[in-house]
């Protein structure tokens, strides 16, 4: 039997730059997804006070084990 895995798509956000928003949006995932087996970073956005980035996005698709 082939192994299955689901893929939602979440939002993480950081102050730090766009690898720590990523990772904030895997650990968000963690707390309430077992298995996760990969993540894709679909996009990236940033919010701008002025003329400085205040806040970086990525949607990030997770990708995790079917439990059966």
């Amino acid at each position: 039997m082939a192994n299955v895995a689901k893929v939602i798509t979440i939002i993480g956000q950081s102050p730090d730059g766009f690898a720590e928003a990523a990772q904030a949006a895997v650990q968000e995932a963690s707390r309430t997804l077992r298995g996760i087996t990969g993540a894709d970073v679909i996009s990236m956005s940033a919010e701008v006070e002025g003329d400085r980035i205040t806040m970086f996005r990525t949607t990030v698709n997770i990708a995790f084990a079917i439990e059966r």
